[in-house]
């Protein structure tokens, strides 16, 4: 009866988001609704000592310093997007390898690079560069296919490299459970991950997708020069100095940014909190620089990140709820037996639980992901001695893959909303496979190779 109940519980879910209720209401809505009927109608098999953790949780949420980091990024990459730096870069970029074939496209990744690392906010990144880098790649005569996969690509790279939202909730989450499973085991004095150290396992990972992502570019610039043709001389009319100097302008700032944030959280020179807020101010004194800032901008910026954050913090208390149920109706036993007693040990529960977070990322959020999903497995394969760090970046690689994957994937959504009508649906989902291959690609080196995310953090 118990297993039934968790079953239920899922496809009560399922069935309450797909019918557009709101995310977090719809967990905890659902999570209230089977409390009552587990403590009213099903006393023997419910367990309502799991729903005290349900205090203890939101009591933890509310003195979390680490996740001040949150709406502080979130102002940041609000704030960026309105002060032009992503115009500034992609004009300024496409001058600098204009001259190459395939210049644009390396571009649109370069700059979806930076953007990432400023922003971390993978909607306003592919909207951005979609409103911006799509009209100019077609009217450089680019191929469609081209254009679109790699805007979707370069788009989604604020999942992986820090400082990325998703990073600061997975690491909270992943903190947490790893600490606890330690004490499960016996281990009174646990190992401490922080979400530094996740900033760090995904810093090399994500430059490689980086190089990939060019490598690729480059070589169908190469083999297929009518795909992504250069610019005509004709139409750069700077010469060295001047171009150094746009350059310069453009580049700097960003850069400097970029620098001070992840740099500083690096060294150990500030915490993610400290250094979201040196970020927030950065941001302001960009859009000043750049003349973009007024107070009108600013409180269209202030609401956006209120909206944003309410957003994050209400999911937040929707996992709680939900957590606490799926417990008390033992659906954590459930799970760890079922991942325990699968075909090839620990690598079969790794794929497993890979796959299944895959398909997830067709129809959930990574926020919703991250808080639902998260709790309930990562104690169980850090039971089986799985190193946190490199589940952390492989979950994030592998919900940017699931972005990207058709016919569900939300970067393709969001860039489908501001495409021309000239770019059909065949054109993205073509676009993006090449991309695909090269995520899972880098998956299956990571999995090969667990150094490339835990190599950085063990030196720092």
């Amino acid at each position: 009866m118990a297993e039934l109940m968790v079953i239920l519980l899922v496809i009560a879910v399922f069935v309450v988001l797909l019918s557009g209720f709101p995310v977090a209401f719809a967990y905890a809505g659902t999570a209230l609704i089977f409390t009552a009927i587990g403590m009213q109608f099903l006393p023997d098999i419910f367990d309502p000592d799991f729903m005290a953790t349900r205090h203890n949780g939101l009591y933890r949420l509310m003195i979390n310093k680490t996740l001040i980091a949150v709406p502080l990024f979130v102002f940041m990459g609000v704030m960026l997007e309105r002060s032009r730096v992503a115009e500034k870069l992609l004009d300024t970029m496409g001058m600098l390898f204009g001259p190459l074939r395939g210049g644009l496209g390396i571009s649109v990744t370069l700059v979806g690079m930076l953007l990432a690392a400023s922003t971390g906010i993978v909607g306003a990144t592919v909207v951005t560069m979609g409103l911006l880098s799509l009209p100019t790649m077609l009217k450089r005569n680019y191929d469609p296919r081209i254009a679109t996969g790699t805007i979707c690509a370069s788009g989604t790279l604020g999942q992986i490299i820090p400082p990325s939202i998703i990073l600061i909730l997975l690491g909270d989450q992943l903190s947490n459970e790893y600490q606890n499973a330690q004490l499960a085991m016996g281990n009174y004095s646990p190992d401490v991950v922080s979400i530094t150290d996740l900033f760090a396992g995904a810093l090399i990972p994500g430059l490689l997708l980086v190089a990939m992502y060019l490598l690729y570019l480059i070589m169908i610039a190469i083999l297929k020069p009518a795909a992504m043709p250069a610019i005509p001389k004709g139409e750069r009319n700077l010469n060295s100095k001047q171009l150094f100097i746009r350059v310069t302008r453009a580049l700097l700032p960003p850069l400097v940014l970029i620098i001070a944030v992840l740099g500083s959280i690096l060294v150990g020179a500030a915490t993610p909190t400290e250094a979201a807020s040196v970020g927030a101010i950065g941001s302001i004194l960009l859009a000043r620089v750049n003349g973009q800032f007024n107070l009108q901008i600013l409180r269209e910026v202030m609401q956006s990140t209120v909206r944003i954050s309410s957003m994050v913090f209400l999911i937040f208390i929707g996992a709680l709820l939900f957590s606490a149920t799926f417990r008390g109706y033992g659906g954590d036993e459930m799970v760890s037996a079922l991942l325990s007693d699968l075909p090839g040990g620990k690598v079969g529960a790794i794929f497993v639980v890979m796959l299944v977070m895959f398909l997830l990322g067709f129809v959930l959020d990574f926020i919703e992901i991250t808080l639902i999903v998260v709790p309930i497995v990562a104690p169980v394969l850090f039971m089986l001695d799985v190193d946190p760090i490199w589940l952390g970046v492989m979950i994030a690689i592998n919900l940017q893959t699931s972005f990207l994957t058709p016919p569900f994937g939300f970067s393709l959504f969001y860039l489908r909303g501001v495409a021309p009508a000239s770019i059909t649906t065949a054109h993205l989902y073509k676009g993006v496979a090449p991309f695909i291959l090269l995520q899972i690609i880098a998956l299956g080196l990571l999995a090969l190779w667990p150094e490339l995310a835990t190599w950085l953090p063990s030196r720092i």
